[in-house]
């Protein structure tokens, strides 16, 4: 039996799973065993092959899909635990900017009065405040991303859950929200956990990268980024973040072995 919300033992670790797996109806082993621990304030990465369960893993944190066997403790500080970007801005095209990114709120039923600023404030925070009367079809791929990112963030939570979220858009764009990404994290001191295919992209945002074996989902190894703040092209030029990509490549390569991956 799942246990979900329970209290975190360690003051300092916003996330931990202890023995997650997920079988689904047809008898698929998607995950598990599972354990992780991400401290406050922590940005971490789940890099793996597609099919190795880090969409599953991050789902079942955010509560959107319960785990078959394990415990799940999500810290809080009393109001929004997590704030999630999927793969797609899943926009409303009907609403303005403003409007969607208003919707946790109402969702929640805060009154416009209080709503109105936390939603300006977040626009702001992703350099959307001279959008909000804009529609979702005018917008860029980018900033479409940056409106859903805002969505996350309207309700202050602890942790941001994000799948994948830059996986569509162009290299430059990329670069661009990796570095505006960073930013509000050292800004808003939130726990990160993020979803990625890539190597060069986990080992330029993160502090840690859990890099995941398939067939069943599971970590295979952990590769500790030691980079500084603030990142920028002089990181990702330099040839620490060569070894680490190197390092974090390697490791993904054996991780498919493990998995029986091609």
């Amino acid at each position: 039996m799942a246990s979900l919300d329970m209290p975190v033992r360690d003051v300092d670790v916003a996330v931990s799973l202890r023995g997650i797996t997920k079988t689904y109806d047809n008898g698929t082993v998607a995950l598990g065993p599972f354990d992780l621990d991400v401290r406050r304030g922590e940005f971490v990465s789940l890099l793996g092959s597609s099919g190795c369960g880090k969409s599953t893993a991050l789902r079942i944190i955010a509560g959107l899909t319960p785990p078959t066997t394990g415990e799940v403790d999500v810290a809080t500080r009393g109001g929004q635990a997590v704030g999630f970007v999927f793969q797609e801005p899943t926009l409303m095209p009907w609403s303005n900017v403003r409007e969607n990114v208003r919707l946790p709120l109402k969702l929640a039923h805060v009154p416009a009065a209080r709503s109105d600023a936390r939603v300006a404030g977040a626009l702001a925070q992703v350099g959307l405040a001279d959008f909000a009367e804009v529609y979702p079809r005018e917008l860029s791929d980018g900033m479409k991303m940056r409106a859903s990112l805002a969505r996350a963030l309207v309700t202050d939570p602890d942790i941001l859950l994000m799948d994948e979220p830059f996986a569509a858009l162009d290299e430059i764009t990329r670069f661009r929200l990796n570095d505006d990404l960073l930013t509000l994290w050292r800004q808003l001191s939130k726990t990160v956990i993020f979803v990625t295919h890539s190597v060069f992209e986990s080992v330029y945002l993160s502090q840690r990268v859990i890099v995941m074996a398939s067939r069943p989902g599971r970590i295979d190894s952990e590769c500790r980024i030691n980079a500084p703040a603030p990142r920028g092209d002089g990181f990702r030029t330099s040839v620490a973040y060569a070894e680490y990509c190197r390092d974090v490549s390697s490791a993904l390569v054996k991780a498919g072995d493990a998995g029986g991956g091609a």
